[in-house]
């Protein structure tokens, strides 16, 4: 399959594998395919959950390199292998007919009414980050609202940095960091705080506030401060919060992919095994679609597993078939 940009129409003969997300997981398992001679093609959305963050972080060789810059090295590198990758969004991806000798088949249908039949589908859609309803807060997403120590801590040490409450998580997610700052306030915001857990933030000099919050106060330079229903204001300039996680589904109905809800309204995922397989035949999930906590390099490495064991899979299946047209053609013969 020749190089080709992401106009490019989507073929016309059933290709081995369709990657649906175009992120660090879809691209690292096309890759995988494509350099094993696949014929593969990625459907991006142009939508990745990191595209407010000014660097990836905490992936070796590459710190601190721009989401996008990442993304576009990532699309060259596929297409370097003969790899398509096209700029679209799913609206159907269901089972089709299978071949003569039972071999999957899956179609999968573009908003622009394209359509492009594969043996098999690696979904790594990512996910969605929903956070809570503070007024003044989503529009500081990625910036001075954060929410992973390890892809924002380094950035933020030494700020003064409030931790918005979601429920017990983050109490955790406070410890963490208080590592990067010894400026932090906890806003409980009517969740539960054992004294157990007081304990520990006075004895590491966190500061509790259980007064409501009501808002999120913010000036040219980004926020300023943490709006209580009092009419207090707690100065802050970065804002930590657990978000709610969701596995994006968009399209995937047709898929009946098994899905389960993480414990206390964390999130929810697609389940799966082993190198991301799952209950669907011929379906693999790899990156935050299933593993709601991975970073890039953990998304990139599921993704390179799963296309690796796609590969395995076709090459079984090739052999089979191959198997059965050398028994029918024996047979023929005699």
């Amino acid at each position: 399959m020749p190089e080709t940009n992401g106009t490019s129409p989507l073929p016309d003969e059933t290709v081995d594998a369709v990657v649906i997300g175009g992120g660090a997981a879809g691209l690292n398992g096309a890759l995988m395919l494509a350099r094993s001679r696949r014929s593969v093609v990625v459907i991006d959305s142009g939508t990745p959950r990191n595209a407010q963050a000014e660097g990836v972080h905490g992936l070796l060789g590459l710190d601190g390199t721009p989401p996008a810059e990442l993304l576009r090295l990532g699309r060259e590198e596929v297409r370097r292998y003969g790899g398509q990758v096209t700029t679209g969004e799913v609206t159907s991806a269901a089972p089709a007919a299978p071949s003569a000798d039972g071999d999957p088949r899956f179609a999968v249908t573009l908003t622009d009414g394209s359509l492009v039949t594969a043996r098999r589908v690696l979904v790594a859609t990512g996910l969605r980050d929903v956070l809570p309803d503070i007024p003044g807060l989503a529009r500081h997403w990625g910036r001075g609202v954060v929410h992973c120590p390890y892809c924002h801590g380094w950035e933020v040490r030494d700020k003064s940095i409030g931790i918005l409450a979601v429920g017990p998580a983050s109490v955790h997610h406070a410890l963490l960091f208080r590592q990067l700052t010894e400026d932090l306030v906890y806003f409980t915001r009517g969740t539960d705080l054992d004294e157990d857990a007081r304990a520990r933030f006075a004895a590491r000099g966190v500061r509790v506030v259980d007064t409501p919050v009501t808002g999120v106060d913010s000036g040219e330079s980004g926020i300023t401060g943490v709006r209580l229903a009092d009419g207090q204001v707690v100065p802050r300039r970065v804002l930590a919060v657990a978000t709610t996680t969701l596995a994006r589904t968009d399209g995937l109905d047709g898929l009946r992919l098994p899905m389960e809800d993480l414990p206390g309204g964390m999130g929810r995922r697609f389940v799966t095994g082993m190198a991301g397989t799952t209950e669907v035949p011929g379906v693999w999930v790899a990156g935050n679609a299933t593993d709601l906590t991975a970073q890039v390099g953990a998304s990139a490495a599921a993704g390179a597993l799963a296309g690796a064991h796609m590969n395995a899979h076709l090459a079984a299946a090739d052999t089979d078939a191959a198997l059965l047209a050398a028994a029918e053609s024996g047979t023929t013969h005699a």
